[in-house]
């Protein structure tokens, strides 16, 4: 009997160290599960760690991108729009897209404010993306690791495609706020522009001009007080020989009054100007539409090579001679698209998720190059064209390509 009560003690001594265990298991596990969540917060962001975090607010609607580069020669006045490749469709508008009114406007007013200081902090990775919920939703696949690692994994810019007012303050600001929470700076595509994309693919945008000024400013609502990069309406200039000369000069006079609501809104934001590409517009042409759009008065640069393929090197020479030929304060310079061009571009005709191209530099604000402020993502890397994929959709095999390319 004796051994029996022994024999029972230390089975509830054992009891008792197991609970214990188990305790000590939930505690660590609780903390785990702590960090796993923290960590996905403050994932890609070199380990910062913050306490500011944004307020609730409405998430963005990612759009699909242009998914169709702009044209690699020089579009003429007289070409149907149809001729020249477009880009993908965004979401549906809230309302029709009438053509650009023929009115002229008054032009801007020039801003005397001298161009903002170059972000100092690293770019955004906004945590919605295509190429992130096909990640999420493929663990198993083999491709999944290079997709991750060399695409998912870096910032690039969120577009606002849709022109819907009453909406558009409350998804800025939801990228704004996530991007100060870790200190980072957010790159924000205003995309509304009325007769966007000159009738093709991407028609859209606000149905006047009237409307895309009240659009822009509801817009500002959200632009907080933080850097941000803006890269105002691709192809609004270089692809604007479709308008009337009247047409253009409206257009123009709202991209400047655009530029001015949006730096004066946040000084520390940086406002580019659609500069076209390498292949599209001599140099020369496209500062004198740049300057007529008030972008030397009214912004703080040029942007080049949106959903194109070509060069570093030659967006490099080529921004540079637009900004020489531009004229305005010494502190304009050029951010490049280099999400695709790590092979430069394919043959001509070839503009349809073309096989053989590579990702370019990845994005940054530190480049070591004269009046070149950044290379950045703007066009999302694996995001179709069309061919291998709907527009704008994400393509795994294509991603793949030109991850491994």
């Amino acid at each position: 009997m004796p051994g029996i009560r022994a024999q029972r003690r230390i089975t509830r001594r054992e009891r008792r160290r197991a609970a214990r265990r188990h305790g000590l298991l939930a505690v660590a596990s609780a903390v785990v599960a702590i960090g796993a969540a923290a960590g996905l917060i403050e994932a890609g962001q070199d380990g910062r760690r913050t306490t500011a975090l944004p307020e609730p607010s409405p998430p963005p609607v990612l759009q699909p991108l242009p998914a169709v580069p702009t044209p690699t020669a020089p579009v003429r006045p007289t070409a149907s729009p149809s001729t020249t490749p477009t880009t993908a469709p965004p979401s549906p508008s809230t309302s029709p897209s009438p053509r650009a009114s023929r009115t002229s406007a008054a032009p801007a007013k020039p801003s005397s404010a001298a161009p903002a200081p170059a972000p100092a902090s690293g770019l955004f990775r906004h945590p919605r993306s295509h190429v992130l919920e096909w990640v999420r939703a493929n663990p198993d696949d083999p491709r999944r690791p290079v997709i991750e690692s060399r695409i998912a994994a870096q910032p690039a810019a969120v577009w606002f495609a849709r022109y819907n007012p009453g909406e558009i303050a409350g998804e800025v600001r939801a990228v704004t706020r996530g991007a100060a929470a870790v200190g980072r700076t957010p790159v924000l595509v205003p995309y509304a522009i009325p007769d966007r994309d000159c009738g093709g693919a991407s028609q859209g945008g606000a149905p006047d001009f009237a409307a895309y000024d009240a659009w822009i400013r509801e817009f500002v609502q959200g632009l907080g007080a933080g850097p941000a990069i803006v890269i105002l309406e691709p192809d609004a200039i270089a692809l604007s020989d479709c308008l009337t000369a009247s047409g253009r000069a409206a257009r123009f006079a709202s991209l400047a009054r655009a530029g001015s609501t949006l730096r004066a809104a946040n000084p520390e934001a940086r406002v580019y100007f659609d500069g076209g590409h390498s292949g599209w517009h001599a140099p020369a042409k496209q500062a004198a539409a740049l300057r007529a759009a008030g972008a030397a008065t009214s912004g703080d640069g040029i942007f080049t090579n949106v959903a194109n393929f070509h060069r570093t090197a030659d967006e490099r020479t080529y921004a540079r001679q637009v900004l020489a030929a531009l004229g305005g304060p010494a502190g304009l310079g050029a951010v490049i698209d280099t999400s695709r061009n790590g092979n430069g571009a394919p043959a001509a005709g070839q503009w349809c998720d073309p096989a053989g191209r590579a990702l370019g530099r990845t994005p940054t604000t530190r480049t070591g190059e004269d009046r070149i402020d950044a290379y950045l993502w703007v066009k999302l890397p694996g995001e179709s064209d069309g061919c291998s994929g709907a527009p704008g959709a994400f393509a795994p095999e294509y991603a793949y390509g030109l991850a491994t390319g």
